[in-house]
């Protein structure tokens, strides 16, 4: 049996390299939401954006590599992760909880 990776108390992992797909796969199902491709492609951006500057990427980082690689509407991010970026679209790929955020 696999160890359940660490989390604090409102669910965030506490060390981002214990993440896999399959946490990822079960705290989207926990937040009720099906992981589309589209999803995936904003979390692979953020995972390779946290090895690469060791911090989650702001949302508009996310915002504007959906609309470069998707042709996505600026707002796609928070249709995909309808309860907010930090809340689901950071918690489920995986990152600490951002102290703050902007949507740029």
């Amino acid at each position: 049996m696999m160890r359940q990776p660490e989390t604090d108390k409102e669910g965030y992992l506490t060390n981002p390299d214990d993440w896999t797909p399959q946490w990822a796969e079960q705290t989207a199902q926990a937040l009720a939401i099906e992981l589309t491709e589209e999803h995936w492609a904003a979390i692979g951006f953020m995972r390779e954006f946290l090895a690469l500057h060791h911090v989650a990427p702001d949302a508009r980082f996310v915002m504007r590599f959906l609309a470069q690689t998707r042709a996505a509407p600026r707002n796609r991010l928070f249709e995909l992760f309808p309860y907010g970026y930090p809340g689901q679209a950071c918690k489920i790929a995986g990152m600490r909880r951002p102290r703050t955020w902007s949507t740029g």
